[in-house]
């Protein structure tokens, strides 16, 4: 579905991937893990239009989309649950849930899916009046999902959906992404806990300073020795 060929971006002078290479097959959940400044914020962006590429390939679904507008990439069933959340603060949970699908004119089909947001998140359901800005760290995270979903994608790509949680609320995260996943929905995870993310994933990279290192199942990972002792405490 989705294929990387020596991708590289850089800002300004600062290279920040360094040719990588990696695939994501229909229906899997591919983890790609890595210390702060790796890179793996800059592969999500680049594969959502944020960022262009300065050499390297990006084809999703047989089309080639490096430096496409972020636009035809969404509407092309490419969805980005971006770092923070990044909720609208002053608009309506439901107002912020029409966004995710504005690129849609299935006015009857949005519809059933904002029903189904609400059936997969109730909390959002009670609160679809209230200012996004309002709600706490774990229900915004529920938005920013359920704000992707509305579009109705193809590949979702999360980018530290954990970050600044609650342990409890982490767990819920995660199991609502299987739950995605489980659903037909491809998933492309970025996450600062590497052991939940390894757990949970089909297949997994590995990324340092903007070259990928390490590539495998999320076993094959945890079982490393480099790997144990540089990113999940072990020895």
């Amino acid at each position: 579905m989705l294929e990387i060929r020596d991708l590289e971006c850089a800002y300004g002078p600062v290279t920040a991937l360094r040719g990588i290479t990696l695939d994501i097959g229909e229906g899997e959940l591919v983890a790609l893990i890595g210390a702060n400044g790796a890179g793996k914020s800059t592969t999500l962006r680049a594969i959502s239009g944020l960022v262009k590429p300065k050499a390297g390939s990006i084809r999703f679904c047989g089309e080639d989309i490096g430096g496409t507008d972020p636009a035809r990439i969404i509407s092309r069933g490419i969805a980005h649950c971006p770092e923070g959340r990044r909720v609208f603060p002053y608009m309506t949970v439901a107002e912020n849930l029409m966004i995710g699908a504005y690129l849609r004119s299935d006015s009857a089909a949005v519809r059933d899916d904002m029903d189904r947001v609400y059936t997969d998140f109730p909390r959002l359901k009670e609160r679809r009046s209230q200012a996004a800005g309002t709600l706490s760290g774990g229900e915004q995270q529920m938005l920013a999902i359920g704000r992707a979903m509305m579009s109705r994608p193809k590949l979702m790509v999360f980018d530290e959906p954990s970050l600044g949680l609650a342990p409890t609320i982490v767990e819920q995260t995660l199991s609502i992404i299987r739950r995605i996943n489980d659903a037909g929905t491809t998933v492309l995870l970025v996450e600062q806990n590497a052991f939940a993310a390894l757990e949970l994933c089909d297949h997994a990279y590995l990324l340092e300073i903007g070259r990928i290192v390490r590539r495998g199942s999320g076993d094959d990972l945890m079982a490393d020795p480099k790997v144990r002792s540089a990113y999940l405490g072990g020895e």
